[in-house]
C-alpha cells in the first residue's frame, strides 16, 4: 500500500434516522455523484459538512495505512504550521462494519499519534484538529472538520405556519438544487415564509424568493433580516418571472384543507421550464405526468418523510 500524500481524498461521516434515509442518499447523489449504503463516503470533491443536516465529520487525508504504528511514523514528518492542535478518533459509532471503539482505547489512540506530532498540543482551544479513521481495516489521518448545525438555528422563526419545510428538509434540499454554488442563481418562485431561501442564503447560494401573497413575501422579509442574512423577495407569481436561472426550486403551494388545481400545477411547471434550466420540485402529489408533460426529465428522486406526512423530492432537468 503506498503512504504517499493525498490531499484530494475526503471521508465524511453520516448520521441520519432511518425516515431520512433516502433523503440523505439524494443529497449524497447531488454532492458526490454517487451515494452510500453505509454511514460514510469517500470522495475527491470538498464539501463544508455543515452544509448538510446528515454529516457528522469530514477528513481530509493526508496518510492512510492498515498500521496504527506505521501511522505514528509518519506524523513525525508532520510540520504543524499553526501554534497548537490536537487529535480526535472518530470511531465514536460504528462506521461501515468497524465496530465503536470505545472511549478509554480511543484515548490511549489520540494520545500515541498526538505525541509523534512536531508541535504543541492542546486539548481545549486547539488552533488545528487532526483526525483518526479506521474503516475496513484501514487507517486513515488528516485534518478534521466538525459539522455545525446550523440549521438548528432556524427552527424557530418570527413567522411560519405549520405546513411549511422543515428546516433538515429545507436545507437538504438546496442542497440537492445546489450543490456546488459557484456562478450559479437560483429562484424560490413560491418561497412562502422563505424556509429554502434561509438555508440557502445561509451556505452562500445566490438565491431570490418570490411569492404570490404580499403578507407571506413581508414574513419571508422579516424571517431573513431576523437572522442576519440579505436576501431578495418580490412579490408576483411565477408567470411574470422574465430573468432566467440556472435552478428553480418549486414547493408546490397546498394546505391541508385546499389542494392547488392540477392546472395551476401545471401552469408553475410550464413556467419553470421556461425560467430555469433544472428544477427541484417538492410534492405531497404523484405528478410525474404533469412534469413530463411540462417537458422535464426526472433524474433523480426521493420521499421525505414526516411521521405519516409524504412530500416527494424531484430533481428534473
Amino acid at each position: 500500500m503506498s503512504n504517499e500524500q493525498n490531499n484530494s481524498k475526503f471521508i465524511y461521516t453520516y448520521v441520519h434516522h432511518v425516515d431520512e434515509y433516502d433523503l440523505c442518499r439524494m443529497e449524497m447523489r447531488s454532492f458526490f455523484n454517487l451515494d452510500s449504503q453505509s454511514n460514510y463516503i469517500i470522495s475527491p470533491i470538498k464539501i463544508d459538512p455543515s452544509r448538510s443536516p446528515f454529516m457528522q465529520d469530514r477528513l481530509e487525508v493526508l496518510f492512510e495505512d492498515n498500521s496504527i504504528e506505521n501511522i505514528k511514523t509518519l506524523v513525525k514528518d508532520l510540520k504543524v504550521k499553526e501554534a497548537t492542535y490536537k487529535v480526535v478518533c472518530l470511531n465514536s459509532m460504528d462506521i461501515g462494519e468497524e465496530k465503536k471503539i470505545h472511549l478509554p482505547e480511543r484515548r490511549m489512540i489520540e494520545r500515541e499519534v498526538g505525541l509523534c506530532i512536531d508541535g504543541e498540543p492542546e486539548l481545549n482551544e486547539p488552533e488545528v484538529v487532526f483526525g483518526l479513521i479506521l474503516i475496513d481495516g484501514i487507517w486513515y489521518f488528516g485534518k478534521h472538520m466538525k459539522s455545525e448545525s446550523i440549521w438548528h438555528n432556524h427552527l424557530h422563526k418570527p413567522h411560519s405556519y405549520s405546513t411549511a419545510l422543515s428546516t433538515r428538509v429545507a436545507r437538504t434540499v438546496a442542497n440537492i438544487a445546489v450543490p456546488q454554488p459557484q456562478n450559479i442563481r437560483a429562484i424560490d418562485p413560491c418561497c412562502g415564509i422563505g424556509t429554502v431561501v434561509i438555508e440557502a442564503l445561509s451556505m452562500g447560494i445566490n438565491i431570490e424568493g418570490r411569492d404570490i401573497n404580499y403578507n407571506v413575501c413581508q414574513g419571508s422579509r422579516k424571517n431573513i433580516t431576523y437572522f442576519g442574512l440579505t436576501g431578495n423577495i418580490t412579490l408576483g407569481p411565477i408567470s411574470e418571472v422574465k430573468e432566467h436561472y440556472d435552478v428553480a426550486i418549486i414547493d408546490l403551494p397546498y394546505n391541508l384543507f385546499t389542494h392547488i388545481s392540477t392546472e395551476d400545477q401545471f401552469n408553475i411547471l410550464q413556467h419553470a421550464r421556461r425560467i430555469a434550466d433544472k428544477v427541484v420540485v417538492v410534492t405531497i402529489e404523484t405528478i410525474d405526468d404533469l412534469i413530463e408533460d411540462a417537458g422535464f426529465v426526472i433524474s433523480d428522486r426521493c420521499v421525505a418523510k414526516k411521521q405519516s406526512f409524504l412530500r416527494q423530492i424531484l430533481l428534473c432537468e
